[in-house]
């Protein structure tokens, strides 16, 4: 029994992308599964403080300490990109690195001697897998997709392997991802592939009183270069010349923001194209339930890093929503077997205008192959399925380490 009679299994989540606050636009898919979980588990999430965020508190059920890293206004290298991306286009974050790594460790250390968790779950292989390393308690660590595909010096290829050497269980979100994890010296025995949730039964969910727009071209994610924005602007001028009435809307920011915001001014798109920003997740449903298609066009970038799973794709196709992306592994793992002119040829901004101009051109064909899809991905991707799967797995380290 755990001190103070609380019989739940403790789990102490470390991780990196985490809610500043409720409704926070960050991605807050650690914050879903961890909530979910703390139904069965007493959940504390360790994750880095940011302006405006409170140093400790409970959200929905689960702990939250963030610990600092930096004077105040330099706590910037995880959020608006993503550390990956932050280290990209601004190399002086790098100096932020040993302080970020060095804080979460020393907490980490503190909260598990306090807590005495049964287990660790580390998001991220570098730096939480890391840190969950070193702390000499069981773990499970999830690999999201930069953290794997991209990091590729040697240094950080020995501490990949180190980590999941020593991992008790290592998830990846997507099968494409399981030949990445072979390469740093994962063997089948740790493997499990799950993904990460999408409130399928509540939040994305059709709306048949709600006209689609037969004109609107959806985005929705991070600013970044592997989401590939650069090549949907240039595809624009090709999809106006078949449908004049055409416009783009980008819910999402980004460090890519004003490039792009410059892109559409230098091709004369000003008036096409809608920067709405930030846009919290209970909003999101409303854009999707609207739009003629979202445009997923995800590609590699020249590190190497791509997207893990895209789950933006799960989140429309939820709502009903016609999507295009790219024939990316993750995608095509989303998609299966569904017609071609749903996945197009990454970075190629031909294809993306004749993938999306077929969208536009049959609406209703579109949407029963979005309805059809979505009927297929509710039990896999739908969150009680997912935590569900989560649970199980952290049930079996905590059981065997008893």
């Amino acid at each position: 029994m755990n001190p103070g009679g609380n019989r739940k299994p403790r789990v102490l989540v470390l991780a990196s992308t985490y809610p500043r606050w409720r409704d926070d636009p960050e991605p807050g898919f650690v914050h879903e599964l961890s909530r979910r979980l703390s139904a069965e588990f007493d959940v504390t999430v360790l994750c880095p403080h940011a302006a405006g965020a409170a140093p400790r508190e409970t959200m929905d059920g689960v702990r939250v300490l963030r610990y600092r890293y930096a004077p105040a206004g330099l706590e910037t290298l995880v959020n608006d990109g993503g550390i990956v991306t932050n280290l990209k286009r601004h190399p002086w974050k790098w100096l932020l690195v040993p302080g970020f790594v060095l804080g979460l460790l020393w907490q980490a250390w503190r909260t598990r001697r306090r807590l005495r968790p049964g287990v660790v779950h580390a998001h991220w292989l570098l730096p939480q897998g890391l840190v969950a390393a070193l702390l000499g308690t069981p773990f499970l660590v999830t690999s999201h997709g930069a953290d794997l595909f991209a990091l590729q010096a040697a240094p950080l290829q020995a501490l990949k392997r180190l980590v999941v050497r020593r991992a008790t269980a290592v998830t990846v979100v997507s099968q494409a991802m399981r030949a990445e994890l072979h390469r740093v010296g994962a063997t089948d025995d740790k493997i499990r592939v799950q993904s990460m949730g999408v409130d399928l039964r509540q939040r994305f969910t059709p709306d048949p009183a709600q006209a689609r727009s037969a004109d609107e071209i959806l985005f929705v994610g991070r600013l970044v270069e592997k989401k590939g924005l650069r090549h949907l602007i240039d595809a624009l001028p090709a999809i106006l010349a078949a449908h004049p009435q055409a416009f783009l809307s980008i819910a999402g920011f980004g460090p890519e923001e004003r490039e792009r915001r410059q892109q559409a001014a230098r091709l004369g798109l000003q008036d096409r194209v809608r920067f709405l920003g930030a846009v919290p997740q209970p909003q999101l449903p409303a854009l999707y339930r609207r739009a003629a298609v979202l445009a997923a066009p995800f590609v590699a970038t020249g590190d190497g890093d791509r997207e893990g799973l895209g789950l933006v794709l799960v989140e429309a196709l939820g709502c009903g929503c016609p999507v295009v992306t790219t024939a990316l592994p993750t995608a095509r793992e989303i998609f299966g077997n569904a017609p071609a002119p749903d996945c197009v040829t990454p970075g190629s901004v031909a294809a993306l205008a004749a993938g999306v101009g077929r969208i536009l051109a049959a609406p209703e064909q579109a949407r029963l192959r979005a309805m059809a899809l979505r009927d297929r991905l509710l039990p896999r991707f739908d969150w009680d399925a997912t935590a569900a799967a989560y649970a199980r797995t952290l049930r079996a380290i905590t059981g065997a380490h008893a």
